[in-house]
């Protein structure tokens, strides 16, 4: 990846990106106040070198009928690099998980998971996570809203 010295209009060029992809050259360029094609030569530009790393639909998970939402902390019970690799392998992956963050602290891991419902979700824990050796147990905390995504 080549570094890149972002000014306040490249970042700006950046969050609306990242706000609508879809967003025209020609849009893009009149907000952050640059010409159409001095625009597409930066978004190509943060293409090469890697500040942009895909484009992406944001799809809404209660449309498709996925209206549970938690992020679980998992704690392991074994490091051996076989039972990890496993761990890791087995959980990327779940349809229902939908993010996956191996962390400092309490939990080795924090999953965000997506699924149906609570009977779907549990059918997740008892016939996936729990079945794992290398997993010690998974704290459940229940996303009542999404604030910011």
């Amino acid at each position: 990846m080549t570094q890149i010295d972002l000014d306040s209009r490249d970042r700006k060029l950046l969050a609306l990106l990242e706000q609508d992809c879809r967003m025209s050259h020609a849009d893009l360029a009149e907000r952050v106040g640059m010409s159409t094609s001095a625009c597409w030569r930066r978004i190509r530009a943060f293409e090469e070198a890697g500040l942009i790393e895909r484009y992406a639909a944001i799809l809404r998970p209660e449309a498709l009928g996925d209206s549970f939402h938690a992020i679980v902390h998992v704690q392991l019970t074994r490091h051996e690099p076989a039972h990890l690799a496993d761990f890791i392998r087995a959980i990327t992956s779940r349809e229902e998980v939908r993010e996956c963050y191996a962390t400092t602290g309490q939990a080795d891991y924090h999953l965000r998971i997506r699924c149906r419902d609570i009977d779907a979700y549990n059918r997740f824990l008892e016939q996936f996570l729990f079945t794992m050796p290398a997993v010690s147990s998974a704290q459940t905390n229940v996303v009542l809203r999404d604030l910011k995504r």
